[in-house]
């Protein structure tokens, strides 16, 4: 499966629109994640434990998404968007959406 953020697939030809797919996960960082990131922000330094689980979310909104293009008969999803976002009260919720065009190729 092709995921790509262009609109056109070198080589391709789009032949079916199939539809738009979408990916979505939201994931809690838990309070020792939280923990050591603040000691890198007053230290400072990279977050390893965000940074996985920014990782993670990323990859299964991605396979969610190829899945549901999977599901629709497509041979890749074109134009694709991510987005992140922080949730909750307290900032504790992690949002990663992806979204394209699933679509057959010749």
């Amino acid at each position: 499966m092709i995921i790509t953020t262009s609109q056109t697939i070198d080589g391709r030809q789009v032949t079916d629109y199939k539809g738009i797919v979408f990916g979505e996960v939201i994931t809690g960082i838990n309070v020792l994640k939280d923990l050591g990131a603040g000691l890198r922000n007053i230290f400072g330094g990279r977050s390893g434990s965000y940074e996985g689980e920014l990782t993670e979310a990323r990859e299964t909104a991605l396979k969610e998404m190829e899945d549901r293009a999977i599901a629709l008969g497509a041979d890749a999803v074109i134009a694709v968007k991510m987005d992140y976002e922080v949730l909750g009260a307290d900032n504790g919720m992690l949002m990663v959406t992806c979204s394209g065009t699933a679509v057959k190729l010749t």
